[in-house]
């Protein structure tokens, strides 16, 4: 008697059906697993044995053939272990099977029958529901689980025995609910910062059209301040926004208590981390902080001291929206629709251009650490500006007067809205913003009069424009517009725009 379980395998955050075939017959005793399954499936073996014997039932005197199918999909986790248990269980009786050929099964097992969490559980559970089939998951998943719709049936067992009464009717079990965490009691607010109303003004157009940013000054200007608070002037995450950022948290196994979050995802990884750690790989192919910061900001604090190697990894993603990591045997594509927010000192000594201050390498401490950005990379970034120091005037004088991260998410907002409005009549999705638009859309919505024209065409020949670079500007022109309310991109909206594609003493150029 063969019976079946099904399953599924990740490929990126797609859960791909997978059945479990388990048969019992006559031959020496043991239990075998096929199906090109990774270390951590083939050793489901001794868990499912220790948990069945937990359980009060023990591995029949024969031959158990457990295959994976399609036995050329690459099987990887500890979530087969439920399946194939129940699965075994099926084959002895213990267990109706015709109640599991409704449900897409998975769980971890621990020695003692209980079921411990795995990750995956959200994208399985779309997946089950996008098969008409019900879930079981351990029952610390069942909250994520529940977020996949309110017609999906859930189970979510705390052990093998509870699964079991359940399918008896002796203890039947209930249905979990969504969990949300608690908005936090406390975030970082732009009115903690004093001075930097330039820094703000560019944070808050930032914010208004998903711009890259880049934020160069002295160390202790404020920069990482101003990044950490970018997310609270960033509008909540839409329905599916939030379904889309938890499925990458759940495959990375970032869900604690399978409750998930509306805050945009804010992720600040070390200047040490590699190319696997930034846009994702390794041997089993995770999501990197690129893809985990999907609609989210990406903070990169000391630009330079990154590899330049990984820096120039995030090109791709930065184009595209997504990571693609190709391997030999799969190819696995995670999203990224990241805003990129970067800071970084002027040289390294970090002081150059302060008063007062002198390089002791003069203009090459400037050149060299700066090269180690690439060109390429520097074009996709919106917004460039310097972050002087703060002035004992602005510290000792400016308690008070800050605005405060409320007032501008309202202009935020505002912005954000007509932008929706805009790509909707295009039939684009919701979370279209002026940055992640077409350059063909972008030349449609934003119409130059004659001033405007000659402005950036004067302005193209000076600084060497790109054609993205061109595209960028006509960008953030439009988020300008956005901003004050209006229809039409005008001749302050576009010097403003081309500002912010130099710093320093090139902006004084084009004055």
């Amino acid at each position: 008697m063969v019976s079946h379980v099904r399953t599924v395998a990740f490929q990126g955050v797609e859960a791909v059906p997978v059945d479990v075939q388990v048969m019992v017959a006559p031959g020496k005793m043991g239990m075998q697993i096929v199906g090109l399954a990774d270390k951590a499936v083939a050793e489901s073996r001794e868990r499912v044995q220790a948990a069945l014997h937990a359980s009060g039932l023990s591995m029949p005197p024969k031959k158990v053939t457990v295959n994976l199918a399609p036995a050329d999909l690459p099987k990887e986790g500890s979530h087969y272990d439920l399946p194939i248990a129940l699965g075994l269980m099926a084959a002895l009786g213990a267990v109706p099977s015709d109640a599991l050929a409704g449900y897409v099964v998975l769980g971890e097992l621990s020695l003692d029958g209980t079921v411990a969490a795995v990750n995956g559980v959200l994208p399985a559970a779309i997946g089950a529901n996008a098969m008409e089939r019900g879930l079981i998951c351990p029952h610390a998943c069942g909250a994520e689980a529940a977020w996949a719709g309110a017609d999906i049936d859930i189970l979510a067992p705390r052990s093998l025995i509870a699964l079991a009464n359940h399918f008896r009717g002796s203890q039947v079990m209930s249905r979990p609910e969504p969990a949300l965490y608690p908005p936090p009691s406390t975030v970082p607010d732009l009115a903690d910062i004093r001075g930097q109303e330039a820094a703000k003004r560019t944070l808050e157009v930032a914010a208004a059209g998903g711009h890259n940013l880049l934020m160069v000054g002295p160390p202790g200007a404020g920069k990482s301040m101003l990044a950490q608070r970018l997310p609270s002037i960033l509008p909540p995450l839409s329905p599916r926004e939030l379904l889309e950022v938890s499925m990458i948290a759940s495959i990375a196994g970032e869900l604690a208590d399978g409750k998930l979050s509306d805050r945009r995802p804010f992720r600040a990884p070390h200047h040490s981390a590699s190319m696997a750690a930034i846009v994702g790989g390794g041997l089993k192919a995770r999501p990197g902080e690129a893809s985990l910061s999907h609609h989210g900001v990406l903070f990169l604090d000391e630009l330079p001291e990154f590899s330049p190697q990984v820096l120039d990894s995030l090109r791709q993603p930065l184009e595209t929206a997504e990571c693609v990591i190709a391997r030999a045997n799969h190819r696995v594509s995670y999203p990224a629709r990241i805003q990129l927010v970067a800071a970084m000192n002027p040289c390294r000594c970090g002081m150059a251009g302060e008063p007062g201050h002198r390089c002791r390498r003069g203009p090459r401490c400037v050149t060299d650490y700066q090269a180690r950005i690439s060109g390429p990379l520097l074009d996709r970034i919106d917004l460039r500006i310097d972050v002087p120091a703060v002035s004992a005037g602005d510290l000792i004088g400016g308690a008070g007067r800050a605005e405060t991260s409320a007032a501008v998410a309202k202009r935020v907002a505002f912005a954000r809205q007509k932008q929706q409005a805009r790509y909707a009549a295009h039939g684009l999705p919701a979370w279209t913003t002026n940055a992640s638009c077409s350059a063909a859309l972008i030349e449609g919505v934003v119409s130059l009069d004659a001033d405007c024209t000659a402005l950036i065409r004067q302005a193209s020949e000076k600084l060497g424009f790109s054609a993205r670079a061109y595209h960028r500007v006509l960008k953030v022109a439009r988020t300008l517009a956005d901003l004050d309310g209006a229809d039409a991109v005008a001749r302050p909206h576009i010097a403003e725009a081309i500002s912010y594609r130099v710093a320093g003493q090139a902006r004084a150029e084009i004055a």
